[in-house]
């Protein structure tokens, strides 16, 4: 295929915010996948696509897509609006209004800098600072493969449900390194560790790991 055949395919718009900081929504890498095909159906005119032509865009399961959505609905991400056509028929439509809130409000607390004025000065983050996309690159370089879906995930959940610094996954993917134990299980043992000697700094694990080399 030439470039204008894949241009007459189409093309989708997304936001470099929500690929940045979906993690720090809470947003999975399979929710994220959900809302791109929500924005591809959208951005064609079709507002409430069924959760069988959703999943015959993805690896997903009809069951998977209805699970997923439902979570989003649950975070209040998006909702089910009630439309009515010139007609009066009624029907329903998706709208990720409440994505896009929560993205702002978040961007807007944690990424933008402003002055005394409230007037933003200038960002404090960009895209190449997201700690999953940079974490999974420095483990896809130590372990001289690509990461899968299911891994990425694991990272997310290191930063966004246990807390873990990025500085600290750093080291523990050192460790790994050097015991050249290449796989995210052996990290996550070793981040569990850390954290039941209570070591929450960089300072602290360094030290820990003098006394026990």
């Amino acid at each position: 295929m030439q470039f204008n055949d894949y241009r007459a395919l189409g093309f989708t718009t997304l936001q470099n915010g929500l690929i940045a900081y979906y993690p720090q929504l809470q947003i999975s890498d399979a929710e994220l996948l959900l809302i791109i095909q929500l924005e591809a159906f959208g951005q064609r005119g079709e507002l409430f696509p069924s959760n069988e032509k959703i999943a015959a865009n993805t690896n997903l399961t009809v069951t998977d897509v209805g699970n997923l959505i439902q979570h989003l609905i649950d975070q209040n991400y998006l909702n089910i609006e009630q439309t009515t056509d010139s007609q009066d028929k009624i029907g329903n439509q998706y709208s990720l209004n409440k994505l896009y809130e929560a993205l702002d409000h978040y961007i807007d607390q944690n990424i933008l800098i402003k002055n005394k004025q409230n007037k933003t000065t200038r960002v404090t983050d960009n895209l190449e600072n997201n700690p999953i996309n940079y974490l999974s690159r420095k483990v896809e370089i130590e372990f001289g493969r690509y990461l899968s879906p299911i891994e990425r995930e694991e990272i997310s959940q290191w930063l966004s449900v246990d807390h873990y610094s990025p500085d600290i996954i750093e080291l523990a993917l050192r460790e790994a390194v050097l015991s050249q134990a290449y796989s995210l299980k052996y990290i996550d043992r070793v981040l569990l560790n850390w954290q039941r000697h209570n070591l929450k700094t960089t300072a602290e694990v360094e030290r820990f790991l003098k006394r026990n080399r």
